[in-house]
């Protein structure tokens, strides 16, 4: 029992930053209307955090009773950033967490029917892989963006380093300093890296902020905090209800906002890189801990599947965005857990995390964006899986890839891999080798690609 209590103390401690990252991310988001989650007109940062917890602690503990394996789930980074910057803007905050819930009963219904396997295997791996590293390359972006490391210019080149091609303002120095700092102890491998990097640069602009004042960002005062001033919360603990969001989702409101095209499209975007994410962090942490049989599989793999899709309708219903499995929980396999009570461990510590969710506040953007960059790399890696050498897998691929940040939308990138590789085995005379659910994600995709033109032929 003993390394089951250490590996869920271990799991918690590796991926306990997502209840202050997924507010930086999510609670800072505009809707269409101009609204953003909470009261609907200033992020409300402590409200998603102790949303956050609640979600993941709820569905963890039901992954450790139900799936009894020590996986934890919580709000899936890359997902939250599409429900903000592609989902979000583009309809209300309610829509948008409609359709993620919308997109967990979807899964729901492919795990119950077995059909979720045979998705899984109509898509090439290495257009999988490349998801995943282009989500890490759009995450990074974000952050450096978010950290004011990287900026907009109105003329010459589209983008510079700080400000004016130089690094002169405080709050660039914290983030610079977090980052290596983080990488660093990524690098060594220390338990909690994360979180120790974000409580730690957290701790740095506090100081920072004391001592030089640089305040809140302006046109007049472009070097300072660029969104919330790391300064001391009125209160340490509170108590913020988690079950206030749960009243905020409209699961088929985005039908009548925009086209049912899009809300489609945006349905399988959140669909397929939930789907993926899933289905390599299950075989991956679970051959770690001695799980996965011969064929490939773990025991109990319909009831693992089925608690991770209920984790994304939670998530949208919850307004905290899709929840899935996380890649961290190999740290508590690493500790020696083995059994679902590393995860009920987990969830319980989730579950008091809501009470300090009043913290979230302090942390500026600047301290939160090197584990956003951070994340991104280690999203990336997985790019050594690709063949770059086979030309007709490695052009949709690097497509995927660099569409999803050069355009800040993973869709367009996950749609500009699909249709390249289509087109590709077509020119190749390759015919046969195209899955048929392949052919439907073509033509979904050329009909969003062509929404534009096609809305202005028809005077739209």
């Amino acid at each position: 029992m003993s390394r089951e209590v250490r590996g869920g103390l271990a799991t918690f401690f590796t991926m306990a930053y997502i209840v202050v990252l997924n507010p930086i991310i999510i609670a800072k988001g505009v809707d269409i209307e101009g609204q953003v989650i909470g009261d609907g007109t200033q992020p409300n940062f402590p409200l998603v955090a102790a949303g956050t917890a609640f979600v993941a602690g709820i569905l963890t503990i039901l992954m450790g009773v139900v799936g009894r394996v020590p996986f934890a789930l919580a709000a899936g980074l890359g997902l939250n950033a599409f429900v903000t910057f592609n989902v979000a803007t583009v309809m209300s905050w309610e829509e948008a967490m409609g359709l993620v819930f919308l997109e967990g009963i979807i899964i729901g219904l492919l795990v119950l029917t077995g059909f979720r396997v045979a998705v899984f295997n109509a898509i090439p791996t290495q257009l999988k892989t490349a998801i995943s590293v282009g989500i890490g390359l759009f995450i990074a972006l974000i952050g450096f963006v978010d950290a004011g490391f990287v900026r907009r210019v109105p003329a010459g080149p589209p983008l510079e380093m700080g400000i004016g091609g130089n690094l002169t303002s405080w709050p660039i120095f914290v983030f610079v300093v977090g980052l290596l700092v983080t990488a660093a102890l990524v690098a060594r491998k220390v338990k909690g890296a994360i979180l120790l990097g974000i409580v730690g640069t957290t701790v740095l602009a506090v100081i920072v902020e004391l001592i030089a004042k640089p305040g809140q960002a302006t046109a007049e005062n472009p070097g300072g905090w660029q969104l919330s001033v790391p300064t001391m919360p009125e209160q340490i603990l509170g108590f913020h209800n988690p079950l206030t969001l749960f009243t905020e989702f409209d699961p088929f409101g985005a039908f009548s906002r925009v086209t049912v095209l899009l809300a489609v499209l945006l349905v399988f975007t959140l669909l397929i890189t939930d789907f993926f994410d899933t289905m390599g962090t299950m075989v991956g942490v679970g051959k770690q801990a001695g799980l996965v049989g011969e064929d490939g599989m773990l025991p109990r793999t319909k009831q693992i599947l089925l608690v991770d899709s209920i984790g994304a309708a939670a998530g949208g219903a919850g307004s905290v965005s899709s929840n899935t499995t996380y890649i961290e929980s190999a740290a508590g396999v690493g500790e020696g857990a083995r059994t679902g009570l590393a995860s009920v461990v987990t969830g319980l510590l989730f579950l008091v995390a809501i009470f300090f969710a009043p913290l979230v506040a302090i942390v500026p953007y600047e301290a939160a964006a090197p584990a956003l960059v951070v994340v991104g790399f280690l999203m990336m890696t997985a790019i050594r899986d690709i063949d770059f050498t086979d030309y007709e897998l490695a052009i949709p691929a690097f497509f995927t890839i660099v569409v999803m940040p050069f355009t800040y939308s993973i869709s367009n990138g996950v749609g500009a891999g699909f249709v390249s590789f289509v087109l590709i085995k077509l020119v190749r005379g390759k015919v046969r080798e195209i899955h048929p659910l392949m052919w439907v994600v073509f033509i979904l995709f050329v009909l969003y690609f062509a929404l534009g033109p096609i809305k202005a032929l028809l005077g739209l």
